[in-house]
């Protein structure tokens, strides 16, 4: 008996069962990509055009979400073989998608603004779940051991050696020619390179930490949450306060978030690695780099303002100790107001 597989009947139906398919999956999707279509088409109109329209662009959330959706509906196109047109205006659209998401010819400046003034505040309340597990990560133990510190003084040395505990009292004691600064350093410059090198590796540790299928993050995350800790609970146990607290007040607003944003980001890529859902492992592990990238661009940029705030505000003695804590209290204000409210209602630059 012939297999029917040989046949050309069998051919017949497998294209036929082919174009029927194909043509459910234009009727289920083709809604999103006419939305699409008007999307990208409204972005080359003026701005001014498009506020007399009434038309606003989408939120970023849901720009990086729809585009994932039109990326894995050009992987199941290419993957089940539909028409060559079908497939050529699918890569179209998501080419066009990407440079408007990714700002592929746009003018550097615009961009920079349109990332520091929209996009990198919108990131982080996208990512609100991974900030949250962050926070909590760097800061309860923080917290822990400032207080249990003050509690059981000799705790430190189960966190630092005689040696370092030695050399922070001598650099924030009161008798201290400098304030925060090593013996090895002299001067402000020098300081503000020391202190760029200091925070970015804490960065660093925090988001490359994450590839380690995000347990490193979550290590370094904690480590750096309890050494920080463990500083400043024996320093304020010393008696340190004014020193060592007005000394901190000024740039802790940056550095601290910055280190939280960064951790944040490797808990991104962990998340790819180990719930990649219908996505293989590295399809997810290079969309969430994306993002996990311009979460680390603002942590950088953060770093950066606090080594500078760290090596020419903090260490001066003339000022009073409430002014410096007022300072800091009103960055720590300003910069979640910016993180929390920053972009709502704007436009990005196109």
């Amino acid at each position: 008996m012939p297999d029917p597989r040989q046949s050309g009947q069998f051919v017949w139906i497998s294209g036929f069962a082919r174009i029927v398919k194909e043509l459910q999956f234009i009727a289920k999707r083709q809604a999103e990509w006419v939305a699409w279509d008007r999307y990208l088409d409204s972005l080359r109109k003026s701005r001014r055009r498009r506020q007399q329209e009434g038309e606003e662009k989408l939120a970023l959330a849901q720009v990086s979400a729809g585009f994932r959706r039109l990326s894995r509906d050009l992987a199941l196109a290419r993957d089940r073989q539909y028409s060559a047109p079908l497939i050529e205006a699918l890569h179209q659209r998501v080419l066009l998608a990407h440079q408007s998401i990714y700002g592929a010819g746009k003018a550097g400046g615009a961009s920079l603004f349109a990332f520091i003034g929209h996009d990198f505040p919108a990131l982080v309340r996208q990512e609100w779940r991974c900030m949250l597990v962050a926070s909590l990560l760097f800061l309860l133990p923080m917290l822990l051991a400032i207080i249990g510190l003050q509690l059981y003084p000799d705790a430190v040395f189960y966190l630092l050696s005689p040696d370092q505990v030695d050399q922070y009292q001598q650099m924030y004691s009161p008798q201290a020619p400098h304030i925060g600064r090593p013996r090895s350093a002299d001067s402000q410059w020098m300081m503000w390179g020391y202190y760029i090198a200091n925070n970015v590796r804490i960065d660093f540790q925090c988001f490359a930490g994450g590839i380690a299928f995000g347990v490193g993050a979550v290590f370094f995350m904690v480590y750096n949450g309890l050494m920080i800790g463990a500083v400043a609970g024996h320093l304020t146990q010393m008696g340190f306060v004014e020193t060592f607290w007005g000394f901190v007040a000024g740039h802790s607003a940056f550095e601290l978030t910055g280190a939280i944003i960064s951790g944040a980001a490797g808990l991104k890529i962990g998340h790819a690695l180990i719930a990649p859902g219908r996505r293989s492992r590295l399809t997810a592990l290079k969309e969430n780099a994306k993002i996990a990238i311009g979460l680390v661009y603002g942590a950088a940029a953060m770093t950066f303002m606090a080594a500078f705030i760290e090596a020419f505000w903090s260490p001066l003695r003339g000022l009073p100790f409430s002014l410096k804590i007022g300072v800091g209290i009103a960055l720590v204000v300003l910069t979640w107001a910016y993180l929390l409210l920053g972009g709502r209602g704007g436009h990005r630059a196109s």
